[in-house]
């Protein structure tokens, strides 16, 4: 059966193209060069340009809508950001822990985040890339050409633990507090 398919697939490519074949495959070849080069944010009425800011905060929401994403950025960053947070009136950082390239019709965008212990990164990391290539390129016309994702730390749940217990009183592992 598989020697008849590929048989059947070299007399394809063998018989010549008639003239109507290679016109429409031309026309294809410009349409498809035409939809790549026309940008929804380049139009006849005026040009849209978006600030890098805008692409970032998109890309950091749709990466901490992923299940397994604890946390984004390096430790530093997130240092930063819980130091920021409690100061009054300030916003969450919704940007941090993505960088990016932008150019006027594609980016490309790197993100660093912290995985829930038990998550597979390999799933977290394509869910992160798939949601914000759908959010980015509905949200700003851009085509994302790549998303780098990079898993700087596991957190793991004794960590939530060590937090609770950093006023100074020691707790059990059912959490009760120690005398």
């Amino acid at each position: 059966m598989a020697d008849d398919q590929n048989t059947a697939a070299r007399r394809v490519a063998v018989v010549p193209a008639t003239p109507e074949d290679r016109d429409q495959r031309a026309e294809q070849a410009r349409g498809t060069h035409d939809s790549r080069s026309a940008s929804p944010l380049q139009t006849d009425q005026g040009n849209t340009s978006i600030a890098d800011t805008v692409v970032q905060k998109i890309a950091g929401i749709s990466a901490r809508e992923v299940p397994g994403v604890y946390a984004m950025g390096n430790a530093a960053r997130r240092a930063f950001d819980q130091i920021a947070e409690r100061i009054p009136g300030s916003q969450t950082n919704a940007s941090g822990g993505v960088s990016i390239e932008k150019g006027e019709k594609q980016t490309a965008i790197d993100v660093t985040v912290v995985v829930e212990y038990g998550a597979s990164i390999v799933d977290v990391s394509n869910n992160i890339r798939r949601n914000i290539i759908s959010a980015v390129e509905r949200a700003t016309g851009l085509e994302v050409i790549e998303v780098n994702v990079t898993a700087s730390d596991v957190h793991l749940p004794t960590d939530d633990d060590s937090d609770d217990s950093s006023n100074g009183a020691k707790t059990s592992s059912t959490g009760k507090e120690l005398e």
